[in-house]
């Protein structure tokens, strides 16, 4: 009998997670050649951005609670971002070294940054009525970034879904999931076809009025709108805490672990997103990350074989701070001299340290070195590799050696070229990325 019901309870989580994934059909999930292509980008900005800038409070989640619902909701009156200038934004992306740009079209707030014909609370019913993500969109054209757009799965402002404030409590027993969900295919409807975005980044599906159906439809919906266009792991519901992984049971073609770089896999891709300030969108006087901070979550993002999608709030007159664009640049600086170890390169094999990273492409292993601790750096042993050559990427000749086990020792300069992470190359005698994870 106990047998039995073990069967029984094995079948039944077997025909839930069937359930689950067989509306999304597997001929029309994102090609492998798409994503291949959108992990060699490594790097991209994100911008969270709307009316909530006017109060320098956290966008969607301070409404209801740091600023009042009613307030929250005009905000939209006053927001006239006369300085904002979208070939300025994407070449402040350009300039850091960023191959992708995405923005908050529809942030949980419910406020779009378009002209959407399916709800009046958009940009055209502001004093600015500009369409922000059309001009974005045609500036990434210009400057050669791929467009790609954030949109929310809930909305907090939109009667017909369920939940109005960030507690997730006390649901509208008016609402309609089924309007709700037709707005929304509306919705991106208008940006797919309008704007053709490279990636779609969902967020905000943890809560119970969606389902995990719904995300599997509004999948399959974009794929015959746009066979190409990725979407990440943030469109099913049922998922609370998935955010870092992918798997059988999980909607989306890329993991997206928040605020924290994301483990060593080889095997699904990812992309981090984290602030380059406290806040996601602007706050007065937020905490910046020091340049090493910057850099070195990006070499070891790299060296977890993972994108950094790195965010900027932009200030209510439309403007970048100074500060982050400065920060940005230096990013694009450094870039500018060791981008080769970072774009188009697999993470690996080695984990990601505080002392070093790796990334690696054709025949050479790039060593992200962020400190010398002494004079030798020893990795662990590569077994049946052997240098050829070891050099530091736009330097001179590095000694190394290797014992019998294939333990590697570089001698390391008394001055390291850059504080923040020099880069050692490492030439192999066989290829790179078919080099086992060392764990």
């Amino acid at each position: 009998m106990k047998y039995l019901f073990n069967l029984l309870v094995l079948l039944s989580l077997f025909y839930r997670s069937h359930a689950q994934t067989a509306t999304v059909s597997p001929a029309v999930k994102t090609s492998e050649a798409v994503l291949n292509d959108f992990m060699d980008q490594r790097f991209g900005m994100f911008i969270h951005w709307g009316p909530v800038a006017l109060r320098g409070t956290e966008i969607g989640w301070s409404r209801g609670t740091n600023v009042p619902m009613q307030e929250y909701d005009n905000l939209y009156k006053e927001f006239n971002p006369v300085l904002f200038d979208a070939e300025t934004w994407v070449k402040t992306a350009k300039d850091a070294g960023m191959k992708y740009l995405t923005i908050t079209a529809k942030h949980h707030d419910g406020f779009c940054l378009w002209p959407t014909k399916f709800s009046d609370y958009n940009i055209m019913n502001s004093p600015y009525k500009k369409d922000i993500v059309g001009e974005l969109a045609k500036a990434c054209k210009k400057y050669d970034i791929k467009f790609c757009v954030y949109f929310t799965v809930l909305d907090w402002h939109d009667p017909n879904y369920p939940i109005h404030l960030p507690d997730g409590k006390n649901p509208d027993p008016k609402a309609d999931m089924t309007k709700f969900v037709t707005t929304m295919k509306n919705q991106l409807q208008e940006i797919v076809t309008q704007y053709q975005p490279y990636m779609l980044w969902f967020d905000g599906n943890w809560e119970s009025p969606w389902k995990n159906e719904y995300g599997a439809d509004i999948y399959t919906f974009l794929k015959k709108l746009d066979p190409d266009v990725i979407i990440n792991n943030r469109i099913g519901g049922g998922q609370p805490g998935s955010h870092p992984k992918l798997g059988p049971e999980i909607l989306g073609d890329y993991a997206t672990p928040e605020q924290k770089i994301g483990e060593l896999n080889m095997n699904n891709p990812w992309e981090t997103c984290m602030t380059i300030c406290q806040q996601w969108a602007w706050k007065p006087n937020d905490k910046l990350k020091t340049l090493k901070e910057c850099i070195q979550t990006l070499a070891k993002t790299s060296g977890g074989n993972g994108n950094l999608l790195f965010n900027v709030g932009p200030m209510a007159d439309g403007r970048i701070e100074q500060r982050q664009i400065n920060r940005l640049k230096e990013m694009g600086d450094w870039l500018n001299n060791y981008g080769e170890s970072v774009y188009g390169t697999k993470g690996g094999p080695f984990k990601p340290t505080e002392v070093f990273a790796t990334t690696r492409k054709g025949n050479k292993l790039y060593v992200h070195v962020f400190e010398r601790k002494s004079a030798d750096l020893t990795l662990p042993a590569l077994k049946g590799v052997k240098i050829n050559k070891a050099y530091l990427l736009k330097g001179g000749k590095i000694n190394h050696r290797q014992d019998a086990a294939g333990s590697i020792t570089l001698q390391l300069p008394e001055q390291l070229p850059n504080t923040d992470d020099s880069v050692i190359v490492l030439e192999l005698n066989t290829n790179a990325e078919k080099l086992p994870v060392i764990s």
